[in-house]
C-alpha cells in the first residue's frame, strides 16, 4: 500500500509542479502577480521534508535494524547484535536467543569478517511481522577459518524475520540461511565450518 510518509519525494515532485504552475500563472496574468505566490511550492516542499523527519515508518525502522545488524557483523561485534534480537528468537538451528548469541561469540571471533556489501533487499510487511529477503556479498578475512576452508568471498542469501515489539520497535525473531553462492544451504554451514564449507566448495549441497 502506498504510504505518504514512506514516499516524501512525492510531495517534492508536487512542489516542482506547483512551481511550474506559479511561473505559468505569473507569466500569463502578470497583473495578478503577488509575492506570496512563491510560498506555495516552498510550502509543499517543506511539508514533504517535515513529514519525512517527523515520522519514522515501520519500513524505515526495519531497514535500520538490517543496517545495524550488518554493521555489527562486519565489526565482529556480538554486543551490537544483541539489542536487535527478540526475546523469543528461534530458528532451525538456534533454539533460543541465548543460543544464537553464544554461537555468535564462538564463531564471530577476529579474524573473521573483512567486509559486507548488501546486494539486494526485499521487505514484505504484514504487521506485526515482516520478512526481509537479504542477499549480501561477504568478504572474509584471509586468515579466517571461513576463507581457509571455503574461499574469501561468498554470496549469501538469508531470510530475516522481524516482529514489532510492544514499544513499537522491530526486533529479529528468526533468521534462516537460504543460499551460499546460489546453492541451497542452511544453518548447517555454521555447525562445522571446515567440513560443511568444503562440501559447498566442491559443489555438494550440505545436509541441514
Amino acid at each position: 500500500m502506498w504510504n505518504l510518509f514512506e514516499q516524501p519525494w512525492t510531495l517534492l515532485g508536487a512542489a516542482v509542479l506547483v512551481l511550474f504552475g506559479v511561473l505559468t500563472f505569473r507569466s500569463v496574468w502578470s497583473e495578478k502577480r503577488k509575492p506570496w505566490q512563491w510560498l506555495l511550492p516552498a510550502g509543499v516542499a517543506l511539508l514533504g521534508v517535515g513529514l519525512d523527519l517527523a515520522v519514522t515508518t515501520d519500513l524505515e525502522k526495519i531497514n535500520q535494524v538490517i543496517r545495524t545488524g550488518i554493521r555489527a557483523v562486519q565489526e565482529e561485534n556480538c554486543a551490537g547484535i544483541a539489542p536487535l534480537i527478540a526475546a523469543d528468537y528461534q530458528d532451525s538451528y538456534h533454539k533460543s536467543r541465548d543460543s544464537l548469541l553464544d554461537h555468535c561469540r564462538v564463531r564471530l571471533v577476529p579474524p573473521a569478517v573483512q567486509r559486507i556489501r548488501r546486494v539486494s533487499t526485499k521487505i514484505e510487511i504484514t504487521p506485526p511481522e515482516a520478512k526481509v529477503a537479504l542477499s549480501i556479498w561477504m568478504t572474509f578475512d584471509q586468515n579466517s577459518v571461513w576463507a581457509q576452508a571455503y574461499k574469501q568471498t561468498a554470496l549469501i542469501a538469508v531470510d530475516v524475520y522481524v516482529r514489532k515489539q510492544p514499544d513499537k520497535s522491530w526486533r529479529v525473531n528468526r533468521v534462516e540461511v537460504r543460499e551460499v553462492d546460489k546453492m541451497p544451504a542452511s544453518w548447517g554451514v555454521a555447525k562445522a565450518p571446515g567440513s560443511e564449507l568444503k562440501l559447498l566448495a566442491d559443489g555438494v549441497r550440505p545436509s541441514s
